[in-house]
């Protein structure tokens, strides 16, 4: 069966001749030296950090599906779940978009299984990073609640910490894994007292060290410009305002049962009132985060980093602010947000299709899941490195960089290397008629549909439809 191109009965929707596009792009950096022979038939010269830049002014080749509720469908399973199988495609699409954001959105965070030998890593027996990272993984894979997982690894790069400094001979970094789970689609209030008082926190910035004698600013700093505000929205001597006050906590001690920071008010901040962001007052933790909270510049900061990360690369200033509102009626809702942001009309207009590039993890576990690969977590533990993603290992406290930031000549070509393993090590590939339907939503640029016509096996035509540049886009 052909998929056609626009000169063969092609699904590829329009064409615009003279542009360099998104496909184009990693096309190029895949021809560049792809092992999967089949992609050196491409015959894209242009360099490919060259073809980036033009790509990135907007062209496309195609016209949007998104005016149909099956595409609709199709985008919001990538974004929100990691890429969906047959089986849950069908149900989606039988169920309708509005129905399928509900259920998303509603169902709570399914607990992962205990990481082994966590509980005991303070008694000499430390945590394997490589352990971990799969244990994660492979929840993301069978997971009941792939949105609750998605939201997690959000979280994961918006409050950073990293198992470099926080250390496995405790097991803080877990427990901030599964706290992070626990709040993800919570109140954004109790999820800044959860992230402030974590213990993997505490030691990652350093607040676990603070006292009122001597402040360390790290938190009270990458609290407002990171996490919170947003550079610019606040003084250095807000900084050093909140360092004081927020002084005191340490981390439990091994025979403590707490998984959270300790309070200990020897430790903290005796010399009375502070000004903090335009208040004056005796301030403990729980009322510097209401006075971040009351800032208008947090919620708008939030919503965009939401809306970057799951709906539109540049969204506008009336859309984010828009959402901002609701999110502060909603008493700061996340639940509450991420509906808000599927069902807007920007999140289903045409300049969202394909706007987003997916981090490493989520090309990988959509492409595991594609082919039935659940039990191959192992696979992509090998290839993250390379495409620049490595679970618990963010590069600094500013957390993972967002879309373009992913592609380069060299994580695409890691890119194909995976796809190339992977393939080779599923033992039973699903049947691939249909699979640039299911996962590329039948919208291919022509280069990419030449090269599925001319695939001869399953084999094949997964590698290619995995390793082709819309199945980098979501």
């Amino acid at each position: 069966m052909a998929i056609g191109t626009d000169s063969a009965g092609a699904p590829v929707r329009s064409r615009r001749s003279g542009y360099m596009t998104r496909r184009a792009v990693l096309g190029a950096a895949v021809a560049g030296g792809a092992g999967v022979a089949a992609f050196r038939l491409l015959g894209l010269a242009k360099p490919a950090t060259t073809a980036l830049n033009q790509a990135l002014g907007g062209a496309t080749d195609w016209i949007s599906p998104l005016g149909t509720e099956r595409a609709q469908v199709q985008q919001l399973l990538r974004r929100a779940t990691f890429g969906a199988g047959p089986a849950e495609l069908e149900k989606a699409l039988g169920d309708g978009y509005a129905k399928t954001v509900q259920r998303l959105v509603e169902t709570p965070a399914a607990k992962p299984p205990p990481l082994p030998g966590a509980e005991t890593a303070a008694k000499g027996s430390p945590i394997r990073v490589a352990q971990l990272q799969k244990w994660w993984l492979d929840h993301m894979l069978t997971s009941p609640s792939p949105f609750a997982e998605r939201m997690t690894l959000f979280w994961h790069g918006h409050f950073t910490s990293d198992y470099r400094k926080v250390g496995l001979q405790s097991p803080y970094v877990y427990w901030q894994n599964l706290t992070w789970r626990d709040n993800a689609l919570g109140d954004f209030r109790s999820f800044l007292y959860q992230v402030t008082t974590d213990p993997g926190m505490l030691r990652y910035l350093d607040l676990g060290t603070s006292t009122g004698r001597s402040p360390n600013e790290n938190y009270s700093r990458e609290l407002m410009e990171l996490f919170t505000m947003g550079a610019g929205s606040f003084s250095e001597d807000d900084v050093r305002a909140a360092a004081k006050a927020l002084a005191g906590w340490r981390e439990p001690q091994p025979q403590e049962s707490a998984k959270t920071g300790v309070f200990d008010p020897r430790r903290a901040y005796s010399g009375g009132p502070v000004t903090f962001l335009g208040k004056t007052a005796k301030f403990d933790t729980k009322a510097v985060l209401d006075q971040v909270l009351a800032q208008t510049a947090t919620a708008p900061f939030v919503v965009r980093r939401v809306l970057i990360n799951f709906a539109l690369p540049n969204p506008s200033d009336a859309t984010v602010n828009r959402l901002a509102a609701g999110f502060v009626k909603s008493k700061w809702s996340i639940r509450q947000l991420m509906h808000d942001v599927f069902s807007s009309d920007e999140f289903k207009a045409a300049a969202s299709y394909r706007s987003l590039v997916k981090q490493p993890v989520e090309f990988m576990v959509h492409a595991l899941r594609a082919v039935g690969g659940e039990s191959l977590g192992q696979v992509a533990l090998q290839h993250g490195s390379g495409m620049g993603q490595i679970l618990f290992d963010p590069p600094d406290v500013g957390g993972w960089p967002l879309n373009e930031a992913w592609i380069s000549s060299n994580t695409v070509m890691a890119r194909v290397n995976f796809v190339t393993s992977l393939v080779q090590a599923a033992k039973n590939l699903p049947v691939s008629a249909e699979a640039h339907v299911q996962h590329l939503d039948g919208v291919l640029s022509p280069a990419t549909a030449t090269l599925l016509n001319a695939a001869s096996s399953d084999q094949e035509r997964w590698t290619l439809v995995l390793a082709s540049p819309e199945f980098q886009l979501k």
